[in-house]
C-alpha cells in the first residue's frame, strides 16, 4: 500500500517523523501546526489537503490529542468533500495516552492507534539515523497496528506490540532507558567535578564511558554484560564508595538504589552469595540477610 501521511504537529516529534518518512520515499501531503512554524506547511485550521492522506498522526502532547483528534474528525463531516475516506488510520505517538476519543474513530469507520517511537527526539535532523533499528511500540486496531508496522519497515525500525492496559509500565521502562542515563551521567559528571575534575572533562569522560558500556551490553544479557563492584562482589570497594558519597545525598541515594537492583543480576551471574550478603548490609544497614 502507498503510505500517503498527514502529520498533526509540527514539534521535534512531527518534524522528526517527517524528515524520516520523506527520506525514506513516503508521501507527507502535510505537516500542521497551531502557528507558524519552520517545517509546518499548514496552521490554524485543517487544510483541505488532508483528505488525500489515508494516515493521519498525531504528534501532540499527551495533554492535546483529544483536542487534535477532534479537529480531525470535525474538519469535515463525513461523507462531505474534505471528509476522511473510509479505512483511513489516525495513529497517535503517545507512549502513555489511551484517548477515549479513539471511539469516535472506530464509529466514523476508521482505524486507530499508536504509532510511539522509542527515540528521543532531541534534534529532528538526527532522526532518520535515530529511527534506523530502532523500537516503535503500536496498538489498536488490526488496520492501525498494520499501518504501524509499515510505517515502521519505510524507516528501517522494528516494532513492539504494547498489551492491553500495560501502557504505563511500558512508558516507565522507557524513560528508564532514555531519561534516567541522562540523570546518572549528570550525577557522574558532578562527582567528578566535586573533586577538582574539569566540568568539559568529567561530563566526556563519563558520556565516554557510558557509550562504552552501551556498546559491550549489545547482544548480550544484563548478567553477561554487567561490570563494576557489586558483581565482582567487592564489599571493601562499595564501603569505600559509600563513605566517599556520605555527604551527598542525591548520590548516596541512588547508588544504594541502583546497587540494590543491581544484586539481582549478580545473583543470576552466579557471585558468591556471601560477597552479596555482605554487600547488602552495607546498602541497607540492620538488614538482616539470609543467604
Amino acid at each position: 500500500m502507498s503510505e500517503r501521511v498527514f502529520i498533526v504537529g509540527a514539534g521535534r516529534v512531527g518534524q522528526g517523523l517527517a524528515r524520516a518518512f520523506r527520506i525514506a520515499g513516503v508521501d507527507i501531503v502535510g505537516v500542521h501546526g497551531k502557528r507558524a512554524a519552520p517545517g509546518a506547511t499548514s496552521h490554524g485550521p485543517l487544510p483541505g489537503d488532508i483528505a488525500r492522506a489515508n494516515t493521519i498522526i498525531l504528534a501532540v502532547r499527551d495533554d492535546q490529542i483529544e483536542a487534535a483528534l477532534d479537529q480531525v474528525l470535525g474538519a469535515a463531516p463525513q461523507g462531505s468533500p474534505g471528509s476522511l475516506t473510509s479505512g483511513s488510520v489516525i495513529l497517535h505517538t503517545s507512549g502513555t495516552a489511551e484517548p477515549a476519543a479513539l471511539e469516535m474513530v472506530s464509529a466514523r469507520g476508521l482505524s486507530g492507534g499508536t504509532f510511539h517511537p522509542l527515540v528521543p527526539f532531541l534534534d529532528p535532523e538526527r532522526a532518520p539515523e535515530l529511527l534506523r533499528g530502532a523500537w516503535v511500540g503500536v496498538d489498536g486496531d488490526a488496520d492501525a497496528r498494520s499501518t504501524s508496522r509499515r510505517l515502521a519497515g519505510h524507516v528501517g525500525a522494528r516494532t513492539i506490540d504494547i498489551p492491553a492496559g500495560g501502557k504505563p509500565t511500558y512508558h516507565a521502562a522507557a524513560v528508564f532507558a532514555a531519561n534516567f542515563p541522562i540523570v546518572l551521567a549528570a550525577i557522574g559528571a558532578e562527582l567528578m567535578q566535586s573533586i577538582g575534575v574539569p566540568a568539559k572533562s568529567s561530563e566526556s569522560a563519563v558520556h565516554s564511558l557510558m557509550t562504552a558500556a552501551l556498546s559491550n551490553a549489545t547482544g548480550k544479557s544484563p548478567a553477561e554484560a554487567l561490570t563494576g563492584p557489586v558483581v565482582r562482589g567487592d564489599a571493601g570497594m562499595m564501603r569505600k564508595h559509600l563513605d566517599a558519597l556520605a555527604g551527598d545525598d542525591r548520590a548516596l541515594g541512588a547508588y544504594r538504589r541502583l546497587s540494590l537492583a543491581a544484586l539481582r543480576i549478580a545473583k543470576e551471574r552466579g557471585t558468591d552469595p556471601v560477597a552479596l550478603a555482605a554487600i547488602e548490609r552495607l546498602l541497607v544497614p540492620g538488614k538482616t540477610v539470609s543467604r
